[in-house]
């Protein structure tokens, strides 16, 4: 009768450690961030530092007329708008969006306006 006790009672630990374990390895994936998304908060900073390294590497490219020109960036995903003035600059401004580390597209919206 005692044996018998004895393996109710080690059943009973055994299912308790059991438990604890499968919670305490799916507290550790939410912890990881593997579930988690990232806040608003970091994804507007993350897209303004994209944009800032677009518009500083288009202020660095030779012949490009930065100073109408508009960058945007969100998830990867780059849009340049305003205007240039020649046709020139707007593939080579494309260009350059495209090689920046972290841009995954650029939608080239830039126009030629000749100044008077």
């Amino acid at each position: 009768m005692k044996s018998v006790d004895f393996l109710k009672a080690l059943g009973g630990v055994v299912a308790v450690v059991v438990a604890c374990n499968t919670y305490a390895q799916s507290s550790d994936a939410m912890a990881s961030g593997a579930m988690a998304a990232p806040s608003a908060k970091t994804v507007k900073k993350e897209n303004r530092q994209l944009g800032r390294k677009v518009r500083s590497a288009l202020a660095k490219a030779q012949g490009i007329d930065v100073s109408n020109i508009s960058v945007r960036a969100r998830g990867g995903a780059v849009s340049l708008t305003g205007s240039v003035p020649d046709e020139s600059q707007i593939e080579k401004a494309g260009d350059v969006a495209k090689g920046v580390d972290g841009v995954t597209s650029v939608s080239n919206k830039l126009s030629v306006v000749i100044p008077h």
